[in-house]
């Protein structure tokens, strides 16, 4: 099925909803308010048209098929079965314009058709005897009382509808690739412009066969700036080895240290040469051990796979409930442990077995033990490795952690003097444990933001994440001054000069993410938090909203204002994207040029919105199904340009191809600068 919009509408303000509701109720009586016909048109050259004409009862107004974000339902066509033509262009009225005014129910300007209004859809003909076109229109109509609800209109045409003097064109076969992609004329466009700026999607020749050619040789010849693979796996690498330093400390890892330390250097009395070769190959195999665990999650799953998988509805809000579980664990809610049988039967291999082996598995004992507390983490670390579409990155992300949890225990065997100074186990441990339960709690709405987003439900938008995450911090601020108690605290007789600085630092936090609930940056959590085009009530006007979020209708719009292209290959789940728009494109000059000098075309890479119709490609010698929006623009990002990544930013000229490099994941605001410069420069030539 095609779908083809003037303006393709998201959201509708809550009075909509309530006249549409009220529409519903009076449906009976509104079903006459607007009469359709259609008709079959030659224009010539082997190009026909599709004719709806309506007419509208008195005191009634039809709204045209451009209407700006948050408005009500355009006039829509629907194409559900095309054989023997393709669709060219967009659905628009023809002839009478329509009355533009302002629309006080919808605080904008709206264009309207009063009495009568005409839509067409041109068509070129490319097999006249097969000719047949099914489809509906869908419209909206009110008067100043109530909205009818915008129920399909059916038409079915075929062959013997044609006129006689309609011309059939001979076309060249395209590939599987370009045919199916060029027919499904989606204009997903989303005008985050004003009603008054407002970029019309309007029809103009563009071979959009050949905006979907590869051009990733050219892009070669210019060179790529910033290395988003490189970026993202030293990233990982660090978050690994942070996630590792965090383990640590907690109730499960860190009593285990002199208790291992202490095993070895009795084992080995007089040679302690041994006894540190020992612990240092007890470090290593807890190396190996992670590490073969990032290998073996990579060759199941693969990286294409787990980046899906860290997408989908289904595994975010998993990991949302299992973070929430874990968070209620480390709050004292009950004990989280893995069944007893499992470490005896390895401690039990450990006793029994001598060497290395024996080595390995007190080393798999204490993965084990050490599961209730490093779970989350390592968790939060393989889902942040999957969204790097890196091959390496589960394994990257597991070494940095096995080599923060390695270290101590080489470290502390090589010293053993040192395990006397250590801190003794005690209640600073459960409030370690407690503080990552709301570090954990804090997480968990970041994963189910991501599924909010991908599928487009709307429940956690910009500011209600914020005001979440004020609460959370206000409390783990109270828990750290004593103000809040959980099971297994200890008595806190005075507070700590330590427990004083982080609570400050927790309180500072939560002022610090206040504002962010009227529409300010907030950077410090971009990669965390919903994007700013979310946030419902937003006084901030710095920041940089696509023009389009559709590639064809983008280009389109940018060749009729002679315009080059910016493309970015962004995703809900990306976090780097969030950083990028958060700390560059708040740059007034990177700003200003987003705005005034490209078109800017957002193109996300895990958007789950069915598309209208399957699309079937050949991708490697093998036919891959394209069956969501997301899965469209990265067949496009693959098959065009080469490329895997986001955050992924190409300058293009009218007909698709690259004027400058590409450039990936990088901060620098200057670099990003000559970047833009640089297309801009080479489309002026």
């Amino acid at each position: 099925m095609i779908h083809i919009l003037g303006n393709n509408m998201k959201k509708k303000k809550l009075l909509f909803i309530l006249v549409f509701l009220l529409g519903l109720s009076t449906i009976s009586l509104a079903q006459n308010e607007v009469t359709w016909k259609f008709s079959i048109e030659d224009k010539g050259n082997g190009e026909i048209q599709l004719v709806a004409d309506a007419t509208i009862k008195r005191g009634w107004h039809l709204y045209d098929t451009n209407i700006p974000d948050g408005g009500p339902y355009p006039t829509s066509l629907t194409i559900d079965e095309i054989v023997g033509a393709t669709p060219t262009g967009a659905f628009h009225a023809e002839g009478k314009e329509a009355v533009v005014s302002y629309d006080k129910v919808f605080e904008m300007n709206i264009g309207t058709f009063d009495n009568s209004a005409k839509f067409v859809q041109a068509f070129k003909v490319t097999d006249k005897k097969a000719f047949k076109l099914t489809g509906d229109v869908r419209a909206q109509a009110c008067d100043d009382k109530s909205c009818t609800p915008p129920l399909p209109v059916d038409f079915t045409f075929s062959s013997s509808n044609l006129p006689t003097t309609v011309a059939q064109v001979t076309t060249e076969s395209s590939s599987v690739v370009s045919a199916p992609l060029a027919a499904s004329v989606t204009p997903l466009a989303i005008d985050t412009l004003s009603a008054e700026e407002q970029a019309p999607v309007i029809s103009g020749d563009i071979d959009k066969n050949l905006l979907w050619k590869p051009v990733i040789e050219e892009l070669k010849s210019f060179g790529a700036e910033g290395s988003t693979a490189n970026k993202s796996l030293l990233w990982i690498f660090v978050m690994g080895f942070l996630g590792g330093l965090v383990a640590l400390v907690t109730p499960c890892v860190w009593p285990m240290i002199p208790m291992t330390i202490s095993f070895f250097l009795k084992k080995s009395k007089t040679n302690k040469k041994k006894a540190v070769s020992q612990a240092s190959m007890y470090g290593l195999a807890i190396i190996v051990i992670y590490v073969v665990l990032g290998l073996a999650i990579t060759l199941i799953f693969g990286a294409s796979a787990m980046n899906k998988l860290a997408t989908s509805a289904f595994f975010n809000l998993l990991f949302f409930a299992l973070l929430v579980v874990f968070a209620i664990s480390f709050f004292g809610g009950f004990e989280m442990v893995l069944p007893s049988s499992w470490t005896n039967k390895m401690d039990q291999k450990a006793d029994d077995t001598s060497g290395l082996i024996s080595i390995f598995f007190m080393a798999f004992t204490l993965v084990l033990v050490s599961f209730s507390c490093t779970g989350p983490i390592i968790g939060t670390l393989l889902v942040e490795a999957a969204t790097t579409s890196s091959i390496l990155a589960p394994t990257i992300g597991m070494l940095g952690f096995a080599l923060a949890l390695a270290i101590p225990f080489t470290l502390f065997a090589i010293f053993p003097a040192w395990l006397q100074n250590l801190p003794k186990s005690g209640g600073w441990l459960n409030t370690v444990k407690v503080v990552l339960g709301f570090l954990e709690l804090a997480l968990a709405f970041k994963f189910l933001s991501v599924a909010d987003l991908a599928y487009g439900w709307g429940i956690l938008d910009r500011e209600v994440f914020v005001s979440i995450w004020v609460v959370i911090f206000a409390l783990l601020g109270l828990y750290l001054i004593g103000k809040l108690k959980f099971p297994g605290d200890s008595d806190l007789k005075h507070v700590s000069v330590t427990r004083l600085f982080l609570s400050i630092i927790s309180f500072a936090f939560a002022i610090y993410l206040i504002p962010g609930l009227w529409g300010a940056p907030l950077k410090s959590i971009s990669a965390f938090a919903p994007p700013m085009y979310t946030q419902d009530f937003n006084l901030y006007d710095g920041s940089v909203h696509a023009k389009y979020l559709d590639y064809e209708s983008g280009m389109t719009y940018a060749k009729q204002v002679g315009k080059p292209v910016l493309i970015d290959f962004s995703g809900y789940g990306c976090v780097n994207c969030r950083k990028m728009e958060a700390s560059v494109w708040t740059d007034p000059r990177v700003k200003d040029m987003l705005d005034n000098d490209y078109i800017l075309i957002t193109l996300m890479v895990d958007d789950k919105t069915k598309l209208p119709e399957i699309i079937e490609v050949e991708e490697n010698g093998k036919i891959t199904k394209l069956k969501t929006i997301g899965d469209k623009w990265s067949y496009l990002q693959r098959h065009k340009f080469g490329a895997n990544a986001q955050p992924y930013y190409i300058a293009l000229d009218n007909e698709g191809n690259p004027i400058s490099s590409s450039y990936a994941y990088d901060e620098n605001v200057d670099l990003y600068l000559d970047f833009l410069q640089s297309g801009l420069n080479n489309y002026k030539k």
